[in-house]
């Protein structure tokens, strides 16, 4: 019963995270967003049995992803028009 409580409370803030990061504005909150649904998608994963699955989007996914679209904005504008 309770896994089924945490799979149902991840698939919530999956998609709480991923429509917040289509409507936002402020690319930073975007990618913000974005890296919080990659890192409840890896407790997804790893819930369901599968941990390599789960470390390769925690690492590429939230850390490396994150990263590189921080570098982009940095360069340009944050806020979309």
């Amino acid at each position: 019963m309770i896994f089924l409580l945490v799979q149902i409370f991840a698939l919530i803030v999956i998609i709480i995270s991923a429509l917040a990061a289509i409507y936002s504005k402020d690319l930073l909150a975007a990618v913000v967003s974005l890296a919080v649904m990659s890192l409840v998608l890896s407790l997804e994963f790893y819930l369901l049995q599968a941990p390599d699955v789960a470390m390769a989007e925690a690492s590429v996914g939230a850390a490396l992803t994150t990263a590189i679209f921080v570098l982009a904005i940095s360069k340009t504008r944050r806020y979309e028009q």
